[in-house]
């Protein structure tokens, strides 16, 4: 998904004022959905959720475990978990893309969107850089130097190339630490979503 897309985000917690509150600052430039309970998150996670913000402690099903469903899924989504529970060392393992300690601002909402869409963004980019340079490698190892040089098509897919290589180097400036962190978090091999309980 593009940056420039309106995002659609998932907001997920027991409390249904604070989800609520959440989804009222959101509106205006995202599609939201909420969600009051683990079991009705998993309902509504589907392949048109771009971010989720999930609490971690809830009764029925706690945001850990949505967490770990998500990532055993196919799911592209973005997670931040927004809670109120102090990071401690168990979070080391797992695999969300930002952690977000309660209480959050109307700015710390959006800031969080907006770093993990630049983050899929770039990741987008750089899958679609590699598949171009796939290309390049694959006719090089069987075309001549003189059919490459004469091709028209292997010019523009060149410049295609340099194109995305411009746009990589600009979103890469803007990034910082935590952007680093969020894009390449483990993102190991995902089988087909099943959100049944």
């Amino acid at each position: 998904m593009a940056v420039s897309e309106r995002a659609t985000v998932l907001i997920v917690d027991d409390e249904p004022d604070v989800t609520d509150a959440y989804a009222a600052q959101l509106r205006e430039q995202y599609e939201v959905t909420t969600a009051y309970s683990g079991q009705a998150a998993l309902d509504e996670l589907g392949p048109a959720i771009d971010v989720v913000l999930l609490d971690r402690r809830m009764p029925d099903i706690s945001g850990d475990d949505i967490l770990k469903r998500i990532r055993e899924s196919d799911l592209q989504a973005r997670v931040a978990m927004v809670t109120a529970v102090d990071p401690d060392f168990d979070i080391i393992d797992m695999p969300f893309d930002d952690y977000v300690v309660k209480p959050v601002s109307r700015a710390d909402l959006y800031e969080t969107i907006e770093r993990l869409q630049s983050c899929a963004a770039y990741q987008n980019q750089l899958r679609e850089y590699y598949a171009l340079t796939s290309k390049v490698a694959a006719l090089k190892a069987t075309k001549t130097d003189v059919e490459l040089q004469t091709s028209k098509e292997f010019q523009e897919l060149e410049d295609r190339i340099e194109e995305h290589r411009a746009e990589l180097d600009e979103m890469v400036d803007r990034f910082d630490e935590t952007d680093y962190e969020a894009i390449f978090r483990d993102v190991g091999g995902r089988a087909e979503p099943t959100f049944d309980e």
